[in-house]
């Protein structure tokens, strides 16, 4: 039969700690005032109460136990409370349970919802034996698996989160209805509730924005040193102001509002300002920041220190420039301790120091040169007796340097004893050989500037022969002079010969030309041996030699043809096109006989301002004096020198160039204080100028 209990008030009882608050919770009438009873809960209150004696608390619970024991229904102990129970209380209604009938005891915490659920099922289980038997869990692990429950669901809740929600603008609506069908949200709503969702949702949006506006900050606290260097970068304007009066004067500086603005609400962490990503220009308000002024602290450092910095290597130039004990060529080791000092190594590395010193041995030992250049000059005298190939004995560089050597300007490079004896050998063969390339002032040379603007100034080969390849008839003859010695003109002649056709006929580029040729071996001063004769006039002059004797009876006889042309109307063998050329000993492609043969008809054509050409390689010719490719190359630059006084003579603005009587002679010297294309360009710009064919580029 069922048993019912009746209610005066026909209302639900109220636990003592929520009398009171009766109107906060629903109430309900029992119906009629009974209600059937299929099992009881038997709540014993574990929790240390005020005012309350729990012995007598058990007392009154023995009471009613045994009141309900005589319903016979189910009944199951519950310990309430047990987050803040005492362990003898909980221990006395253990033993409270066993001594009744060994009834079932649940610990639970309505607070902490452990175990309520389980109360209730261990009391179904005892009404319907049916079901299984339900486990009863000890507080505390359960407690425990609870926690790991609820950890295990918010880890996932969590990250369903970060997933879903990457602004912080986002809303809880919005996210909470994009979250309702996932399990995570609904695991955890389930446990902690859907306030507590909603908490942790705030809780990342919050993080978000706070990132977002760090990462703001950052950008433009990154900003900031670049904005001060721009708007502030003298430090005597700022060095003696406070901190509030630079943030007024960078708010006058012209270029203000490139680097700031100025917003109406501050401060700007906390306006709309953070989310307007366009706008990258630093809110005037982060000055107020400590950041800020630290940054400011650290421009104005940066400044003093820049400024002492430079101070410093002033300092050290001018310890440099003063100090007798600096003399070039003068190593960092041996200079460091007569110019550093304390000071010098605090404000700057020692390898900033030796950079300076450097550059500065660099200038003083350029100057040391250039003085010292200027001394061999001045005793030209000392290299007037040396041999045709300019090697000073070792006696003679003695005496050289035993002359030289009370002169400071030769002291000064007492520590570059090498560079001064290559200085000393550059002089020596700058003066027997002056040319561009020997010319110390190389590759500033007036030669070679004077040979560039000529140059840029003539009109290109290649142009003059598209427009005057029918201009004269006569270029289709080359009359070639072979100056050898011991039958080395008459051999090539004939070796010439042989590659040219039955008639006498060359090709050249696909074209036939009659080559006339006029070997020479003897006293050119002979009617016999002349260069020219009423039937003969030379295009050019191909000179070999294949020994130091057969090179100066080249010389010899070359400056012999030019002296007896010299003061007549008609003396363009003066300006013959001239080709030097090393012809190979049978067997002898190397050694020092051939180096010192080929170094000195280098030597001898620039004296005459003529090309030279490389002896032939071993195998190439087939056993002849010089290959096909050179007496092409020879034969080649005859036709452009032939082409260059055709166009001249067939100018029609010129009556006869060849009998102009008025030449200027300019005397220009490597190193003087002007410039060259302000002599020459007048003259080159007439329309008059011309190339002279001397063998030179560098004459008009």
């Amino acid at each position: 039969a069922a048993t019912k209990l009746a209610s005066a008030e026909k209302l639900m009882y109220f636990c003592t700690d929520q009398l009171g608050l009766e109107q906060d919770f629903e109430q309900k009438q029992m119906p009629e005032g009974k209600l059937l009873v299929d099992g009881f809960l038997l709540c014993i209150d574990v929790s240390r109460g005020m005012n309350r004696n729990f012995d007598d608390q058990l007392k009154f619970v023995s009471n009613l136990y045994n009141q309900l024991a005589k319903t016979k229904k189910p009944i199951v102990v519950v310990l309430t409370k047990c987050d803040e129970g005492v362990e003898r209380y909980i221990r006395d209604a253990h033993t409270f349970a066993l001594s009744k009938k060994n009834l079932q005891v649940v610990e639970t915490s309505a607070r902490s919802n452990v175990n309520v659920d389980l109360a209730f099922s261990t009391l179904v289980q005892l009404l319907d034996k049916s079901r299984g038997k339900t486990k009863i869990i000890p507080y505390f692990e359960a407690l425990k698996q609870q926690s790991q429950q609820i950890a295990a669901a918010k880890d996932k809740y969590e990250w369903l989160v970060s997933r879903i929600v990457k602004n912080h603008n986002e809303t809880w609506a919005n996210v909470s209805r994009k979250m309702l069908a996932s399990p995570e949200y609904q695991d955890y709503v389930y446990l902690e509730g859907t306030q507590k969702a909603k908490k942790l949702f705030l809780q990342h949006v919050h993080r978000l924005k706070q990132e977002h506006i760090e990462r703001r900050r950052k950008m433009y606290l990154a900003v900031l040193p670049q904005a001060f260097e721009a708007l502030i970068p003298d430090l005597d304007e700022i060095d003696h102001l406070s901190y509030s009066k630079v943030e007024k004067l960078l708010e006058t500086k012209p270029d203000f509002l490139k680097w700031f603005v100025v917003l109406e609400e501050t401060p700007w962490d906390a306006t709309s300002h953070i989310d307007n990503m366009e706008n990258e220009r630093v809110p005037f308000d982060l000055m107020e920041t400590q950041p800020a002024e630290q940054l400011y602290e650290a421009h104005l450092e940066k400044l003093r220190n820049e400024r002492k910095r430079a101070e410093m290597r002033r300092a050290f130039k001018e310890n440099l420039e003063t100090s007798p004990f600096i003399t070039p060529g003068k190593p960092w080791e041996e200079a460091r301790s007569f110019i550093m000092n304390e000071e010098f190594y605090v404000w700057l590395e020692e390898s900033i120091y030796m950079d300076i010193y450097s550059k500065h041995q660099k200038q003083i030992i350029e100057k040391a040169k250039e003085e010292f250049q200027e001394l061999l000059l001045e005793y030209s005298e000392l290299f007037y007796e040396l041999e045709l190939d300019a090697k000073p004995s070792k006696e003679k560089m003695g005496v050289i340097q035993d002359v030289l050597g009370e002169e400071q300007r030769f002291k000064a490079l007492q520590k570059l004893q090498a560079e001064r004896d290559a200085l000393i050998l550059k002089h020596i063969h700058f003066v027997y050989h002056p040319t561009k390339e020997t010319c110390p002032s190389c590759p500033l040379c007036v030669d070679s500037r004077i040979e560039h603007l000529i140059n840029s100034r003539f009109i290109r080969p290649s142009e003059r022969n598209q427009k005057n390849l029918l201009v004269d008839s006569t270029i289709d003859r080359i009359n070639l002079v072979i100056l050898g010695k011991d039958g080395l003109a008459r051999e090539l002649a004939n070796e010439i010969r042989a590659l040219c056709t039955n008639d006498d006929k060359y090709v050249i580029e696909g074209k036939m030309y009659e080559l006339s040729l006029r070997p020479i071996e003897g006293n050119v001063r002979l009617p016999v041996n002349s260069f020219q004769t009423p039937t003969f006039q030379p295009h050019g002059c191909l000179c070999l030699y294949n020994s130091k004797e057969s090179l100066s009876y080249v010389v010899e006889s070359i400056e012999k043809s030019r002296e007896s042309t010299m003061g007549r109307r008609e003396n363009h063998l003066v300006h013959l096109p001239l080709t030097l050329i090393l012809v190979n000993k049978r067997g002898d492609t190397s050694g020092e006989t051939l180096q010192s043969l080929i170094q000195q008809g280098q030597q001898i054509a620039s004296k005459l301002q003529c090309v030279f050409l490389d002896p032939a390689s071993a195998g190439i010719g087939y056993g002849r004096n010089i290959n096909e490719k050179q007496i092409s190359q020879v034969l080649k630059g005859l036709l452009d020198s032939k082409r260059n006084l055709n166009l001249v003579s067939s100018t029609s603005s010129i009556k006869d160039l060849a009998d102009v009587d008025l030449r200027i002679v300019m005397c220009l010297m490597c190193g003087d204080p002007f410039n060259t294309d302000d002599l020459l360009l007048p003259i080159l710009q007439s329309q008059t100028y011309r190339p002279s064919q001397c063998g030179t580029s560098s004459s008009v």
